[in-house]
């Protein structure tokens, strides 16, 4: 059952790796996705940061994030792998096609419930250009709006003459 998912991987080399090593590792990675039938679709090199606690009489490291689609045979190797390496301070493997699968959906509900609202209002389901506050289209219409106020708060903020 080798299903194709989609992870995140990040690993802190030791501040005193040079970029000669932080590429090496790389080219370790990449072997092992490549052998099992992987693919590297993205890779950050961070630099040298500082860490959150001292690991190990080290208090900087050199990050590096890959996202890596492969199946879990091949991010159990990739971790067994980096935790036996002395340069590796910390990794950490995260899968993350299911977030992005929930981002995508809540992207949806949240489309569909602006165009009926929109709708209900008697406008257009989708913005026109020109229409909305600037830059921040992907908003919500009716948020912020200061017409309505009244009705939320009820009448107690009411200017009195």
């Amino acid at each position: 059952m080798s299903t194709k998912r989609q992870y995140e991987l990040v690993y802190v080399l030791t501040p005193e790796s040079s970029d000669e090593q932080v590429a090496e590792m790389h080219t370790q990675i990449e072997q092992i996705v490549q052998r099992f039938n992987g693919t590297i679709d993205k890779t950050e090199n961070w630099g040298r940061r500082k860490l959150a606690y001292e690991i190990g009489h080290h208090r900087e490291g050199n990050y590096v994030v890959e996202t890596i689609t492969g199946s879990g045979e091949l991010m159990k190797e990739i971790d067994r792998r980096l935790r036996v390496l002395d340069t590796v301070i910390r990794h950490l493997v995260v899968r993350v096609d299911e977030e992005l699968r929930v981002a995508e959906r809540t992207r949806e509900a949240r489309k569909s419930t602006q165009a009926r609202r929109r709708t209900a209002r008697g406008l257009p389901p989708e913005p026109q250009p020109g229409e909305g506050r600037g830059d921040n289209m992907d908003q919500d219409d009716d948020r912020g709006d200061r017409y309505d106020r009244g009705d939320r708060y009820g009448d107690k903020y009411e200017v009195q003459r």
